[in-house]
C-alpha cells in the first residue's frame, strides 16, 4: 500500500488564504481579539472541512443567542489546521475530525481542557448519480482502470481510508490525494474521478449531486471528532459557549440531522 505523504501545509502566515471565513471581520494576524464591523467581538473557529455544513449553521445560531458577536470560520483539513495552531495561529476553538490531531495540539500546549468528543463519523464511496461503474463494495475500487480519489495520508478521511485497506488487505491505488474530504468529493462532482472516499455527511451534503455507497468495511474506520477551546484565545469565556452549544442538545440535533453519530 503505497501513498504519498501529505506535503506540509503552510503556517499562520498563510492561514487567510486557505480559510473560509463566513464574515468580513477575519482573525488578528497576532492573536489579539477581532473588533467585528459593529464594534463586537468575533470568535474564530478552526473546524475540520467536513463540519463546514453544520458549524456555519450553528454560528448563525451563537450569533442570534450572543448579540454583538460575530462568528469566522476556517475550514480545511484537521492536520492542516492543527499545523496552524501550533505554529501560533489566532483561534479560538478547534474542531478536528480526528483524535490524532486533536492530541497534537494538546501537546503542543495549545488547549485550554481536555477536548470533548461530540460526533463520529463513517466513511462511504461517492459515485456519480445512478453509479455508472456498478460500484457495489470496497474490493471494487481496485478495480483497473477504475479512477479514484481519496484524502491524503495524515488526513483523518485518509486515514480511514488506509485503515480500510490494512483491514481488507485491499490495494486502492488513487489518481489523486486530496487535501481534505470536500476537495476529494469535488473530484467525483466533476466528473475527474469515477469514485471517492468520502464521508457519510459529505455526500448527504452534496443534496443528489453523487450517490453514496455504503460498504461494512466502514465501521472499522470510524472518525471520532473532538473539540476544544484554544489556550490561546482571548476570549475564552464566549469559546466555552460556542464549544457548550456544539456538544449540547442544539448542536447534536444539527450535527445528527446531517448524519454525524452520536459521541
Amino acid at each position: 500500500m503505497k501513498r504519498r505523504v501529505l506535503a506540509a501545509v503552510a503556517g499562520a502566515a498563510l492561514l487567510a488564504g486557505c480559510g473560509t471565513g463566513q464574515h468580513a471581520a477575519g482573525p488578528a494576524s497576532d492573536g489579539a481579539v477581532t473588533a467585528a464591523p459593529d464594534g463586537g467581538t468575533t470568535l474564530t473557529v478552526f473546524a475540520a472541512a467536513s463540519l463546514k455544513d453544520t458549524f456555519t449553521a450553528l454560528g448563525k445560531q451563537f450569533e442570534s443567542a450572543n448579540p454583538g458577536t460575530k462568528v469566522t470560520f476556517n475550514f480545511a483539513g484537521s492536520s492542516d489546521l492543527a499545523q496552524q495552531i501550533v505554529q501560533g495561529a489566532p483561534a479560538d476553538v478547534f474542531a478536528a475530525a480526528s483524535d490524532a490531531t486533536m492530541k497534537a495540539v494538546g501537546d503542543a500546549g495549545q488547549t485550554a481542557a481536555p477536548a470533548t468528543p461530540f460526533a463520529k463519523n463513517a466513511l462511504q464511496i461517492a459515485v456519480a448519480p445512478g453509479n455508472p461503474k456498478g460500484i457495489s463494495a470496497f474490493a471494487d475500487l481496485a478495480q483497473p482502470g477504475l479512477k479514484v480519489v481519496v484524502c491524503a495520508k495524515g488526513v483523518p478521511c485518509g486515514d480511514a481510508a488506509l485503515k480500510v485497506e490494512a483491514a481488507t488487505r485491499i490495494d486502492v491505488k488513487p489518481v489523486s490525494e486530496e487535501p481534505d474530504v470536500k476537495s476529494t468529493l469535488s473530484k467525483v462532482q466533476s466528473g475527474d474521478a469515477d469514485a471517492g472516499l468520502v464521508y457519510v455527511t459529505d455526500i448527504a451534503a452534496a443534496k443528489g449531486a453523487v450517490q453514496g455507497i455504503a460498504f461494512p468495511e466502514a465501521a472499522q474506520a470510524v472518525t471520532n471528532y473532538p473539540i476544544a477551546v484554544v489556550k490561546s484565545s482571548k476570549q475564552a469565556a464566549l469559546a466555552q459557549k460556542f464549544e457548550a452549544l456544539v456538544t449540547g442538545a442544539d448542536g447534536q440535533k444539527v450535527l445528527q440531522a446531517a448524519g454525524f453519530q452520536a459521541p
